[in-house]
C-alpha cells in the first residue's frame, strides 16, 4: 500500500503541473494591461490509465538505516497535558459509543463501551483495547 501511495502522489502532482501554466494580466502605471512572464512548459501529453502511469513511476529502495525505536516516545502527555491523559486515552476516548467515567490523577477510565468493526465484538473495558499506528513506525521511516 505505502509503495502505491508512493507512486500515486507523485503522478497526481504532475498531472496538475500544466494548469500552473497560466499567463496572468498585470496592469501598469500608467494603467494599460501589461503581461507578466509565464512560466512555460512544453510536454508531449499521452493518455494513459492510472494505474500504467503510476506503474511508470520509479520507485527507490527502503531504507531502515538511522531507525532507532526508542527515538519515538512511547506515548505523550496528549491534547492536554494538564488533565492527565495521554494520546492512548484520547483515542479511546475518542472511539468510545459510550463515554467511560474519567478518574483523576492519571486518567483512570472506567465503564464505556466501544465496538470492533475488525472482529465484530463489543469491548466493555478500556482495558481490553489497544491502540497503534495504522502504518508501523518503522514501515514510515523505511518508506522516507
Amino acid at each position: 500500500m505505502i509503495k502505491k501511495l508512493q507512486r500515486a502522489v507523485p503522478a497526481l502532482a504532475l498531472s496538475v503541473l500544466p494548469l500552473l501554466a497560466i499567463v496572468v494580466p498585470a496592469h501598469a502605471a500608467d494603467g494599460k494591461e501589461a503581461f507578466t512572464s509565464t512560466l512555460t512548459i512544453s510536454a508531449v501529453r499521452e493518455t494513459a490509465s492510472l494505474f500504467d502511469g503510476i506503474d511508470r513511476i520509479r520507485a527507490a529502495a527502503e531504507s531502515r538505516d538511522g531507525y532507532v525505536r526508542t527515538a519515538f516516545k512511547h506515548w505523550n502527555t496528549g491534547r492536554l497535558p494538564d488533565d492527565g491523559c495521554n494520546t492512548r486515552a484520547e483515542v479511546i476516548l475518542e472511539e468510545a459509543v459510550e463515554q467511560p467515567a474519567i478518574a483523576a490523577p492519571g486518567c483512570k477510565l472506567t465503564g464505556g463501551r466501544w465496538f470492533s468493526p475488525y472482529d465484530d465484538t463489543w469491548v466493555t473495558a478500556a482495558s481490553g483495547l489497544d491502540v497503534d499506528h495504522l502504518v508501523p513506525l518503522a514501515e514510515s521511516w523505511d518508506s522516507k
